[in-house]
């Protein structure tokens, strides 16, 4: 593995499907073929939208190798592995090593908000057992804590491979900092779909999208024109999507884009696990005329 390897581009925070309680791996490696057919950049796989918190350990872990294996290698794989126990996310990270991941997800502890310190040890510990690429997960609005500047400036200087950071902290300031400090040290993603224009503008290279599940090849498109700094058309594609940019997210994720996905006939089942809940009848409504008006 390149530890220098930039991940830039449109990265899927692919959902997992479920089928009557059960995770619905047929689904899922059509949903991984229509992501790739959609020339999404890459795929990640049991994030937050892809329902970590309530998948068991084994499916976790299943849901990872299925998801390499149909992939086939045509993109690369960056594995949620993060956790709240230092020692369960260096395990996870371990055996998805093991299983062929290309990088990794490592979101900030969440629930027992460490210091700052704690933050860099928590995350100096992981990198220590692989030197495949990490990417940071700063999300301080479900954290309630955020990976500090100074806490990415360490971990780059000590560890190559942690030269990627996901942020998700609704802040263009917060962007701009990362990328005035570490430059082309350390890429950006972003991580709210709706500001991956804004955070372009100033230095971000691509997003981790909830939103690219279902227009794959629309918000590839416009992270490949700003990429190539063509605003006129990466603004105009921003304008015809920031309503389902809003929409998807009417209700906890990823129900919104699970009910759209089935919806579509992309996957069977809008089925979410406890507790998560299925969409109220007011917000498919709501949901379903935004789609149709972006279809239209």
């Amino acid at each position: 593995m390149n530890r220098s390897r930039v991940f830039a581009g449109t990265y899927t925070a692919i959902v997992t499907p479920f089928q009557r309680g059960a995770v619905a791996y047929d689904e899922l490696r059509k949903l991984v073929n229509f992501q790739i057919k959609g020339g999404i950049s890459g795929l990640v796989p049991v994030g937050t939208t892809g329902e970590s918190p309530t998948v068991t350990h084994e499916e976790h872990l299943d849901v990872i190798r299925c998801t390499i294996d149909a992939t086939k290698g045509r993109v690369p794989v960056i594995a949620g592995t993060g956790s709240n126990s230092t020692q369960e996310a260096i395990d996870m990270t371990k055996a998805a090593d093991a299983a062929g991941a290309d990088g990794f997800l490592l979101v900030a502890p969440y629930y027992n908000r460490p210091t700052q310190e704690g933050l860099f040890l928590h995350f100096a510990a992981i990198a220590e057992v692989t030197d495949k690429p990490i990417v940071l997960y700063s999300i301080p609005g479900r954290c309630g804590v955020e990976i500090g500047l100074k806490v990415i400036e360490r971990l780059r200087a000590k560890y190559p491979h942690v030269a990627h950071i996901k942020e998700a902290g609704g802040s263009v300031d917060r962007v701009d900092q990362i990328v005035t400090a570490l430059g082309k040290d350390m890429t950006v993603l972003s991580g709210d779909d709706s500001l991956t224009l804004p955070f372009m503008s100033v230095g971000a290279k691509g997003v981790i999208s909830v939103v690219s599940n279902l227009y794959p090849r629309q918000v590839s498109q416009l992270v490949q024109h700003a990429l190539a700094e063509d605003y006129v058309k990466a603004r105009a594609l921003h304008r015809r999507l920031y309503p389902a940019f809003k929409a998807l997210f009417i209700e906890s994720n990823p129900s919104p884009v699970k009910f759209a996905l089935a919806q579509a006939g992309i996957i069977g089942s809008d089925e979410v696990r406890l507790p998560l809940s299925p969409l109220t009848a007011e917000s498919r409504q709501t949901l379903l005329a935004v789609l149709k008006s972006i279809k239209g």
